[in-house]
């Protein structure tokens, strides 16, 4: 999974993704300083891969991971090559989801590009130059449907897609608030707009707002009212905060997490929320060469996550043995999970469950 960090300059975007990567990408106070996508990957914090690796003490342990990238500000008129928003609109195409970082912060030390702070406002900045750039492209698809609609009138229902889509971006609508059948979201995958793509707005509170709760903070309000209107969703996140913890470690960040009354990191809630925003599971293997875990769709079936390993599993398929985590951890063993009978043997069909520990039967 990839996800875009976006955001205008100086809203905190860079500082966020040095924390959450500690991969220290340059993070100055002026635009422009983050001029190559910079990309950190991050291990997603998973306790039942610990638990596995206690109980089989294997060689190797893979978990899941993130590849974040962190994206050159944009400013107005990137869709026309300012600033450098054609690097910018190139890079974000190739993201799963975005990450918009919306800065909901007073510091009159830290610049801001329109000279005051007012989310909705940034929001909508990046949001219409995303949109102006989807039109290019919609215009483009448009273009090649009708030359080849000459050869092929079974294209009509295609193209009238594309020009509903069109007509939306013209009206300032995002492509994703429209309605789709099932049929017209493949077909909009092979276009690939970036208003299609699911979005977390990361609103970035100063480390005293966010200690103090942000329940009733008005600019992360603001957001919340603006995102449900499309959908998104939205989690308050201070970048100083996640500074701080990304610089202690690991034994010390428990105790600063408990002062400060939060339960986990901004980092953690993070890829809680990109999972369920791209509806992502994962299903475990486990045994003495290696405990791992593997980031599936949610609703695939066995084959297909057995194919995630190795193509030749899907091919030749016969069954899968699951037995749930939690059924794994309440027997204590794979040999008491079986003399209970909770190892099961699952056929083509089985849909695959978050947790699932499983070891797959083929043959090439």
């Amino acid at each position: 999974m990839k996800l875009g960090i976006v955001g205008l300059p100086n809203v905190g975007k860079s500082t966020l993704f040095n924390a959450i990567t500690q991969a220290g990408a340059e993070s100055a106070n002026y635009p422009f300083c983050t001029i190559e996508p910079n990309v950190g990957i991050v291990d997603v914090p998973d306790e039942r891969i610990d638990k596995l690796a206690e109980m089989y003490n294997p060689k190797k342990v893979t978990r899941a991971y993130i590849e974040f990238v962190d994206i050159a500000g944009l400013v107005k008129g990137a869709s026309k090559g300012e600033g450098l928003g054609n690097k910018f609109l190139a890079s974000i195409r190739e993201c799963d989801a975005i990450v918009h970082v919306v800065r909901c912060f007073e510091n009159d030390n830290i610049t801001h590009v329109d000279g005051s702070v007012d989310p909705v406002r940034d929001i909508e900045t990046i949001n219409l130059e995303l949109i102006f750039s989807d039109l290019e492209m919609i215009e483009r698809k448009i273009d090649r449907t009708k030359k080849a609609l000459k050869g092929d009138k079974s294209l009509a229902g295609e193209l009238a897609l594309y020009e509903r889509v069109k007509e939306a971006l013209e009206n300032g609508r995002l492509a994703k608030s429209l309605d789709y059948t099932e049929e017209e979201l493949d077909l909009m995958k092979d276009v690939f707009l970036i208003t299609m793509k699911p979005v977390i707005y990361a609103a970035n509170v100063s480390e005293d707002a966010f200690t103090k709760g942000i329940e009733n903070n008005e600019l992360v309000n603001r957001v919340r009212e603006y995102a449900k209107d499309e959908n998104s969703e939205v989690m308050p996140v201070s970048a100083a905060i996640e500074e701080e913890i990304a610089q202690l470690e690991p034994e010390e960040r428990g105790m600063f997490l408990e002062e400060l009354n939060m339960t986990e990191s901004g980092l953690d809630r993070l890829i809680k929320a990109s999972y369920s925003l791209l509806g992502l599971i994962s299903y475990l293997t486990a045994g003495e060469p290696e405990v791992r875990a593997w980031t599936i769709k949610r609703g695939t079936k066995a084959p297909q996550a057995a194919g995630k390993i190795h193509s030749d599993f899907e091919r030749g398929f016969i069954r899968a043995e699951v037995v749930h985590y939690d059924d794994l951890m309440a027997c204590g063993s794979m040999a008491a999970a079986k003399e209970k009978g909770l190892v099961r043997s699952e056929g083509k069909e089985y849909v695959m469950k978050d947790g699932d520990i499983v070891l797959f039967r083929f043959n090439v």
